[in-house]
């Protein structure tokens, strides 16, 4: 489980094989069955992950009853809920697996401790920041400026191995509408081909 690990650090920055060792020590892995959760709403999130295997999706739910996915996680993904790792305040999300997953989790505490002993570990994180910061960036700026059926296209040319593995219901939270919708949508795009 760790060399997709070691292969993932090894696309950003450069460790000694003692470092690399030492790092990816600091991580337990931890097998998650379909449907269970790896973090509910209302508990404290005290772990970033690396997705060795499988389908997570990270979500919230409104209060009538509405599910929202704010991003999916597969193979050599992170995931986390970083307001709630980096403050220790109680989650507003949920981290579910869709599909039999293993994941290496790393605690808040041995990762302070990775920034202290291994100095390449921050520029590692600030570059995995910066990536992220660049999504969030587009999906909201495409999320105002495009239609929905652009929305539906952009993420399946995006992400193809992830749509195939998703349910339209799925990625309709993703997208911010109904699943009625969607359908309407494909059988649109359906008939236009």
């Amino acid at each position: 489980m760790k060399d997709n690990l070691k292969e993932y650090i090894s696309k950003y920055i450069s460790l000694s094989e003692s470092e690399m060792t030492h790092f990816c020590d600091l991580f337990q892995s931890k097998s998650v069955g379909k449907k269970s959760f790896l973090l509910k709403e209302g508990d404290v999130c005290d772990f970033e992950g690396f997705v060795t295997k499988g389908l997570f999706r990270i979500y919230r739910t409104h209060p009538n009853g509405v599910e929202q996915i704010l991003y999916f996680a597969i193979e050599n993904w992170w995931l986390t809920d970083l307001d709630s790792f980096t403050n220790g305040s109680f989650s507003k999300l949920h981290i579910q697996a869709l599909e039999d997953s293993e994941v290496l989790l790393i605690s808040k505490n041995d990762k302070e401790y990775a920034y202290d002993n291994i100095p390449q570990i921050e520029k590692l994180f600030r570059i995995m920041t910066q990536k992220t910061h660049i999504a969030l960036q587009h999906r909201m700026m495409n999320n105002l400026s495009k239609t929905a059926d652009q929305l539906y296209l952009d993420f399946i040319e995006k992400y193809p191995q992830l749509s195939q593995r998703l349910t339209n219901l799925q990625i309709a939270a993703y997208l911010g509408i109904s699943h009625e919708f969607l359908s309407k949508i494909r059988k649109k795009l359906f008939i236009n081909k």
